[in-house]
């Protein structure tokens, strides 16, 4: 009986009309394809994004480290040159933590000044250098946030959490003193 049926079906005037069947076929397919090509700008900006915050952190670092001593209005300076790096994205959601360090006689890290703004200070980015360095060297450790919001997946995802660190030496002295810092 259902392969007579079948066969009934299958000879109708119904299923040999074809005309309606590529306005249906889009209309399923065309939702499903638009949101991919969403899903995939959202994520291609993301990556953008990142890269640009792995820039703004190296590029802090490097400035901080040209000199041996810099003060509150340099670092603002070199922070503004950081937050260039992430041009034309908004810097609202850019957060740093700038610290430099010198190592003890046990080769512990001592913070010698620390500036942060817009995030929270990154302790586990000042352990990490525990043993890089022997007594009287120095690093400078920058840490970078940027909260990046998607442009269409923002229903879906609120916001990404981006963090980069750059780690650096000084270039003309061991370490790196601040006049006017915290």
């Amino acid at each position: 009986m259902i392969k007579r049926i079948f066969n009934k079906i299958k000879n109708s005037r119904y299923s040999k009309d074809e005309s309606g069947l590529s306005v249906v076929e889009m209309g399923i397919l065309f939702p499903v394809l638009l949101s991919m090509m969403m899903a995939v700008y959202d994520l291609g900006q993301g990556i953008v994004v990142n890269q640009k915050t792995v820039a703004a952190a190296q590029i802090i670092g490097d400035l901080v480290t040209r000199a041996e001593v810099v003060d509150f209005d340099m670092i603002t300076d070199v922070v503004n040159a950081g937050e260039l790096a992430l041009a034309p994205y908004s810097t609202v959601a850019f957060g740093y933590d700038i610290a430099s360090i010198v190592f003890d006689e046990d080769s512990d890290p001592v913070i010698l000044w620390r500036v942060t703004e817009n995030m929270d200070q990154s302790d586990s980015a000042i352990n990490s250098t525990d043993g890089l360095g022997e007594e009287g060297e120095g690093v400078v450790v920058v840490s970078v946030a940027y909260e990046y919001v998607p442009y269409f997946s923002s229903f879906v995802i609120d916001s990404f959490n981006m963090t980069e660190r750059a780690f650096l030496r000084g270039r003309k002295s061991a370490t790196v003193a601040c006049l006017d810092c915290p």
